[in-house]
């Protein structure tokens, strides 16, 4: 079991892992909340359709690509989305960005991992949200961060990965904010760069 974070903790990725990462697995978990009983047309209760990117940055805190549902990978391949969950169904994982660090563009600084609610539901409807962090060579998770906080955000900026003395560290950032796409969060992710 990986560290649980804390909002604004910092971690090395490698001492966490006890081993060189190469290769992780960014996961994205959530289930709409049963209680509340939120109902659509036919007595069904409505989908919650959380959606999870990631924006790449270089050395001048500049967008240089970016990977979400409507583009599954970054275009140097070092990135890949493993497609949309509308509804948060299941068990684990809704939604998975595996990251190649070893192939991730010496120009790229920065990976900063957004989740917004597409569907336009608050985070006080939806439960169980977390992210967290996986080795992809031994599936052990290294660091989990909780979203369930409950509040009228529709979106969160999760998590940082930056370059830090040629190794990759992680930042917890857990900015609550609002917006549908990871282009309404820009603003707030420019103030972690």
């Amino acid at each position: 079991m990986g560290i649980n974070l804390q909002k604004g903790q910092k971690i090395s990725l490698d001492k966490e892992a006890g081993s060189t990462l190469t290769k992780i697995v960014m996961g994205l978990g959530w289930d709409p909340v049963k209680s509340k009983g939120f109902l659509g047309f036919g007595g069904k209760q409505q989908e919650v359709d959380l959606d999870a990117s990631c924006v790449l940055f270089n050395d001048q805190n500049q967008p240089v690509d970016v990977v979400w549902f409507r583009q599954l990978q970054s275009r140097d391949g070092s990135i890949v989305h493993t497609g949309d969950n509308r509804t948060g169904a299941g068990d684990g994982d809704d939604e998975q960005i595996v990251v190649d660090l070893s192939r991730v563009p010496a120009g790229v600084k920065s990976l900063v991992f957004v989740v917004n609610s597409f569907t336009g539901q608050n985070f006080s409807q939806i439960d169980n949200a977390t992210c967290r962090l996986v080795n992809a060579s031994n599936n052990q998770e290294v660091a989990r961060y909780n979203l369930s906080t409950q509040g009228s955000h529709t979106a969160n900026v999760m998590a940082k990965l930056y370059r830090h003395n040629s190794e990759w560290k992680m930042h917890a950032i857990g900015e609550n904010c609002s917006g549908r796409t990871f282009q309404d969060l820009m603003p707030h992710i420019a103030a972690h760069l």
